[in-house]
């Protein structure tokens, strides 16, 4: 298990928890931080004990209040625009991975932090979680993909008042808009998500990750989804995980799918 400055990483009953350890920053996401998320990301993926993976900030009061502005504040435009691609590059990776991703939103989820809560398949909140792009305040645009995830997830009106107003809006908000799944008790939070990682890590692994190939196409250009669907659903027939499903519902017993 590889030991990160600026996360801490646990393996819980198949969650691989990954926590953004820098409280007294409000969690705040720089360069390293970020690349540290990405690798450990790509360890969960990687790991056959791993059934999902959840990432969540430490402490009570922050998921990831964004960037931290005081390391790019003198940025210039090259070095600004590289920051940029290798944030999108952390954020695909989360959003392309083979296991399930949840954020576990504790707190604020502001810029960069709600960025990547939309880079993560599936994203509970609790109650007192706030997201937000106040990037214009800053003078620039958001720059690790909230301008397309959010758009797809709340739609185009919606979006564009959050991202040209700044405004923050509380987790009953964000559960109306379709930007959290559910909303709980923070008390509540992570056993909510361990108990979806169990229920999806139930599932057949392989179906489970054609699934992700699916719905990642809808949203890529110049990539035919429904011919993806068609592709990977004819592809599973005749596989181990196929034979197994199928038998188990004509036998009405519980699928074993091996992990």
């Amino acid at each position: 298990m590889t030991t990160f400055n600026n996360i801490l990483t646990q393996l819980i009953d198949g969650m691989w928890l990954i926590t953004i350890n820098r409280e007294s920053k409000m969690n705040a996401l720089t360069i390293q931080t970020l690349q540290e998320i990405k690798d450990a990301v790509l360890e969960g993926n990687n790991n056959p004990e791993v059934l999902g993976i959840v990432i969540t900030g430490a402490g009570s009061k922050a998921f990831a209040a964004g960037a931290d502005i005081s390391e790019f504040a003198h940025f210039n435009v090259d070095e600004a625009t590289r920051m940029s691609a290798d944030g999108h590059d952390v954020m695909n990776t989360i959003e392309d991975g083979t296991k399930l991703v949840i954020a576990a939103v504790n707190g604020f989820a502001l810029g960069g932090g709600c960025e990547l809560a939309m880079a993560c398949h599936i994203r509970i909140a609790s109650t007192n979680a706030k997201f937000g792009q106040p990037e214009v305040n800053l003078g620039v645009p958001p720059g690790y993909g909230g301008t397309q995830r959010l758009i797809q997830l709340i739609g185009k009106g919606r979006a564009l008042e959050m991202l040209l107003t700044g405004d923050a809006i509380g987790s009953d908000k964000a559960l109306e808009f379709g930007l959290v799944n559910k909303v709980v008790e923070q008390t509540e939070l992570l056993e909510t998500c361990k108990g979806l990682i169990s229920k999806v890590g139930s599932k057949s692994p392989m179906a489970v990750h054609k699934v992700f190939k699916c719905v990642s196409d809808f949203y890529r250009p110049n990539v035919n989804g429904m011919q993806r669907e068609i592709y990977e659903f004819g592809s599973a027939f005749g596989s181990e995980e196929f034979q197994e499903g199928t038998d188990a519902f004509l036998n009405k017993r519980i699928p074993q799918f091996r992990k």
